[in-house]
């Protein structure tokens, strides 16, 4: 039996119409492409939908859904309606940009910026409420960027009087050490995520001015060996990649009026293999310390392409799988071993008479 057309039209009373389908109709077109057999056509205040009666409810609910979410956030990203069309749910773990939900800081050119997350409005309110928090996450999950917003805040509000912000220098597979310049040139491309993140929030002669006049510093770890860290917020990027002693000597710099934050992502190791991070160690021990905090985020804080939720659900499903054949193997090898002693133990006892 063939299937028969359908026809559906929604009001698109009180709506931007440019929010709705994107500068030049970006959104539109992904919706256009997922369904290129249903014909869209907008006049005015009215969406018309005309196609297969299959294909026209699913396209109405992905215009229902974008509809609810642009009228509760204010707003509504290509990213979303790409996610809507493939069947996801872009909220889940979100939390809506209300009124009430307080601005982290205003950043570049008057931009607003909140925790988009619940984990990451967790964040902001673990730091507010203790001196050093380990914030520990899988990348893309804001971690670094509402740290540095943070920092921004109470560095704005004479809370600190400097931000110090600080990670291991430590090459992800690549060899830097061959770069031309000096050391600041060298170095740089290791601090260049905090420096992305502090230019989103302040007017690029601004930054300079803080930079040059140290109110904001940005460092290699190492740098801060011998130091006391005072009156400032001192964030450690990529702690991961701290071995247990840098991060020790790290941990006992911070002064009596300082704030801290700590991030990482387990996950993402890129110690030499004789080298043990130390971010495990620290998390386990201070676990119960009072003023110490932690928040973990997940795959579904995640507010960068839509697609790096779904890489990182799969990479984290393979380190399971290879979690247990590890666990295998090591089980198989002692076996093997109980095995091996237990026929060599008679000729040990023959020998001994």
């Amino acid at each position: 039996m063939t299937e028969k057309l359908k026809e559906e039209n929604i009001s698109l009373e009180g709506l931007d119409p440019l929010l709705l389908f994107g500068e030049n109709d970006a959104k539109l077109k992904v919706i256009k492409k997922t369904f290129p057999d249903v014909k869209i056509t907008s006049r005015g205040t009215n969406l018309k939908i005309v196609g297969l009666e299959e294909a026209v409810d699913q396209v109405k609910e992905v215009f229902e859904r974008t509809i609810e979410i642009l009228t509760s956030n204010r707003a509504v990203s290509k990213q979303v309606v790409e996610e809507l069309v493939t069947g996801q749910n872009p909220m889940q773990g979100r939390i809506p940009d209300a009124d009430n939900h307080k601005v982290i800081v205003y950043g570049r050119d008057g931009k607003p910026v909140k925790a988009k997350t619940h984990n990451q409005k967790k964040m902001v309110d673990l730091s507010r409420e203790n001196d050093i928090l380990f914030a520990i996450g899988p990348a893309g999950t804001g971690k670094t960027y509402t740290a540095v917003a943070l920092a921004v805040a109470a560095l704005k509000s004479k809370l600190v009087k400097k931000i110090i912000l600080t990670r291991p220098a430590v090459e992800a597979g690549e060899s830097l050490g061959f770069l031309p310049g000096d050391l600041k040139d060298k170095i740089d491309p290791y601090l260049r995520p905090l420096y992305d993140a502090l230019e989103d929030l302040f007017p690029m002669d601004r930054l300079k001015f803080f930079m040059e006049n140290r109110v904001i510093e940005v460092a290699p770890l190492a740098f801060m060996r011998g130091r006391t860290l005072d009156n400032s917020f001192i964030i450690l990027d990529e702690a991961q990649n701290c071995t247990s002693p840098q991060l020790k000597m790290f941990l006992t710099r911070l002064g009596p009026n300082a704030k801290c934050i700590i991030t990482g992502d387990l996950s993402q190791v890129d110690l030499p293999h004789n080298q043990k991070s130390g971010l495990n160690k620290a998390l386990h021990i201070l676990s119960d310390v009072s003023g110490i905090a932690q928040v973990y985020l997940n795959e579904e804080d995640v507010v960068r392409h839509r697609l790096v939720k779904e890489i990182i659900k799969r990479y984290n499903v393979d380190d399971e799988h290879e979690k247990a054949r590890y666990e295998q193997r090591k089980l198989e090898k002692q076996l093997e071993a109980e095995a091996r002693r237990s026929e060599s133990k008679p000729e040990v006892e023959r020998e001994s008479i």
